[in-house]
């Protein structure tokens, strides 16, 4: 791996590892995030705190420590560094240093990735989590189900090493969804709205 791979793997993973829901809930006077509901440092969990502006502000921040890496490194040094930077961006969401390796579940980080690395994959992917989630009111089985798209839909674009890219990245967050899995083969998933 060349010194411009590594140095965008260190600072996209640097970058991914800000824990924005843990921050700024704390900011808001809302407690630590991880006393609350699944214990996430993600939007949907900071969504529970009832605060929707922290949520939102939560979620926007954690696609653009996904998505600045991949945008600036690619500029800089190529589309190889920007995916490579990409990865390690939603490693550092998922895998925190500052909290123990112990973070969030890549949705949002992993979207903001997605729609740098190709916009209208990003998009179509977003209308098709739209759709889920106001077919099956399940945040877990939108994201999954958008996520498994994404390789699908650049394969068929003949875009072979996005596809592999996108292997990955879903992945990531398919491990990191494991608990949400069970609960959604046992039919216990909460919906969006509800608690845990």
């Amino acid at each position: 791996m060349n010194g411009y791979l590594i140095a965008a793997a260190v600072i996209g993973y640097l970058s991914g590892s800000v824990p924005y829901g843990l921050l700024l809930t704390r900011a808001a006077g809302l407690g630590d995030i991880r006393s609350i509901g699944s214990g996430n440092i993600g939007a949907t969990n900071v969504l529970r705190t009832g605060n929707k502006k922290v949520a939102a502000a939560t979620l926007l921040l954690d696609a653009l420590k996904g998505a600045v890496p991949v945008l600036s490194l690619a500029a800089l040094w190529g589309r190889d560094a920007g995916l490579v930077a990409g990865i390690a961006a939603l490693l550092g969401h998922v895998f925190p240093v500052w909290l123990g390796f112990k973070g969030g579940k890549g949705v949002a980080t992993g979207a903001g990735v997605l729609l740098a690395a190709s916009w209208w994959i990003g998009i179509l992917c977003a209308l098709i989590w739209f759709g889920m989630a106001k077919l099956t009111r399940i945040s877990s089985a939108s994201a999954l189900t958008a996520c498994a798209c994404a390789p699908v839909i650049a394969l068929l674009a003949g875009d072979w090493r996005l596809a592999g890219f996108l292997l990955v990245v879903v992945a990531i967050i398919i491990w990191r969804h494991q608990d949400n899995i069970r609960r959604l083969l046992a039919g216990t998933e909460p919906r969006i709205g509800q608690g845990k």
